[in-house]
């Protein structure tokens, strides 16, 4: 057994009598303030432990989320109808997808940006538009001219009134002009305007009548327009809404198609038109000349474009009157981070950058009075950032995000102009990783605040006191 006394000798912190120990005022207030200095370096040294510490390096790029890059965007472009608004992707490696309309979605708005309806829809639209062979005969005129005056006229006549919005330049308008003349004429011996009037088939020359062309949103050549009276009459200025035609342009196949028109309508009731079950290719017209496209494309992870125009393989353009100006709501590269990991990762927020949306909400406005066939261009350099985060020893969370500088521009273009925006990816990464703090170190540093703090007010204690008896016996050797 070893005795009460041996184990006392290993005491460390042996205790003085209370009896033999003598408190000071200057003691007391030294007391004080080294509690107060341990209380102020204890809670600076728990701010450090509990702050995020992060490490920023640059790696080479070894993305986990495949070949491909996801750019999603929401764009409004006030002066682009969805008639003809078409998405390309384009890259380096030569890969071309044109008009792609599987993850995109448009809606036609107004010019202040404000949406018009549903969504628009640009099926059904055949792939090649069968033309006739009358291009190189003279055409019999039988359409009807309709300019500014008359045009409200004839459309609030007719039950059916089919008009072909042409621009004498074009090419695809020119192969039409025979077939649509011979249309009219047959159509007006079997449907007299003057006994039967249930349809008639007119022009529009948009070269001459630009406001008429302009206010029924006619962007491409010809453009085939098909007013109905009666049901569709609508309750804004008494205009009649209308469908487009994108069917085949010989004459066999447009006779076919008035003829079903023309049948759907009680010969003596003009009021109401019957159920339209015919097989006539055609969707509503857009009803105002501006478009939001968005949605997203996927896209290889290298140098290409993402390029939004007006498409169409049977119609023309006028490039003069083009205007690619647009609004951008959101354009972003990448997964887009869910609410619930931005929750879990919401202390690693500041390091993932302020620069994956720098384009939102931004305009780029072309005024067309000054400068015609202006394609606006977006340079944009991405760069992947990824955040590793250490929840604990054996949890950890990956957090990417891709961020991009961008400069745009307008230029003058020979061609239709577009709005396109180049991307280059970085072949490196910005990886950020979180730094894991110890408990140990965080113990063993709050210890030494203590100690430390302890043992030098200990020994400004000591020479307080020392100085203070030197003074007094100094003081008691004069008196003597």
């Amino acid at each position: 057994m070893i005795s009460s006394s041996k184990i006392k000798s290993v005491d460390f912190y042996r205790k003085i009598p209370r009896d033999l120990t003598e408190a000071s005022l200057y003691g007391a207030g030294l007391s004080i303030i080294a509690a107060v200095a341990m209380v102020f370096l204890f809670g600076m040294e728990l701010s450090d432990y509990l702050a995020v510490s992060t490490t920023t390096s640059i790696v080479v790029d070894n993305s986990s989320d495949g070949d491909f890059l996801r750019i999603d965007f929401n764009i409004s472009f006030p002066a682009l109808s969805c008639e003809f608004a078409s998405v390309d992707v384009s890259d380096v490696l030569g890969t071309n997808r044109l008009n792609i309309t599987k993850t995109i979605r448009k809606f036609s708005i107004d010019p202040q940006l404000r949406p018009t309806g549903a969504e628009f829809h640009p099926e059904p639209v055949p792939h090649s538009i069968k033309h006739g062979d009358e291009a190189d005969e003279e055409p019999v005129e039988g359409a009807v001219p309709l300019n500014s005056s008359n045009f409200d006229k004839f459309s609030h006549q007719y039950p059916v009134l089919v008009v072909n919005f042409y621009a004498p330049w074009c090419f695809w308008s020119t192969r039409l002009s025979s077939p649509w003349e011979k249309t009219a004429n047959i159509i007006k011996e079997r449907y007299d305007p003057e006994s039967d009037g249930r349809i008639l088939l007119a022009k529009v020359d948009c070269s001459v009548e630009v406001d008429l062309c302009s206010s029924h949103h006619i962007q491409g050549y010809p453009s085939i327009r098909i007013f109905r009276k009666g049901s569709d009459v609508r309750e804004s200025h008494g205009h009649h809404e209308h469908e487009s035609y994108y069917g085949d342009r010989d004459t066999e196949t447009l006779v076919k198609m008035m003829e079903e028109l023309a049948t759907s309508i009680p010969q003596e009731n003009q009021k109401l038109a019957l159920e339209d079950k015919s097989s006539v290719t055609k969707r509503p017209a857009p009803l105002t000349g501006g478009c939001r496209i968005e949605g997203y494309v996927r896209a290889k992870k290298v140098p290409g474009n993402l390029i939004i125009s007006a498409r169409s393989g049977a119609h023309s353009f006028d490039a003069s009157r083009m205007n690619m100006s647009h609004v951008i709501r959101h354009l972003s590269f990448g997964k887009t981070v869910s609410p619930q990991v931005l929750s879990d990762v919401k202390r690693l927020i500041p390091f993932l950058g302020r620069s994956h949306d720098k384009l939102n909400d931004q305009s780029f406005i072309n005024h067309r009075d000054v400068d015609a066939n202006v394609t606006i261009e977006h340079y944009l350099q991405v760069v992947k950032t990824e955040v590793v985060t250490k929840k604990s020893s054996r949890d950890q969370r990956i957090v990417e995000q891709y961020e991009y500088t961008a400069h745009s521009s307008l230029a003058q273009s020979l061609h239709i102009p577009v709005a396109k925006v180049h991307f280059e990816l970085s072949p490196m990464q910005v990886l950020i990783t979180e730094d894991s703090k110890s408990f140990s170190h965080f113990i063993t540093n709050v210890c030494a605040i203590i100690g430390g703090v302890f043992t030098v007010a200990g020994i400004l204690d000591s020479v307080f006191h020392n100085t203070i008896r030197l003074v007094r016996k100094t003081e008691l050797g004069k008196h003597f």
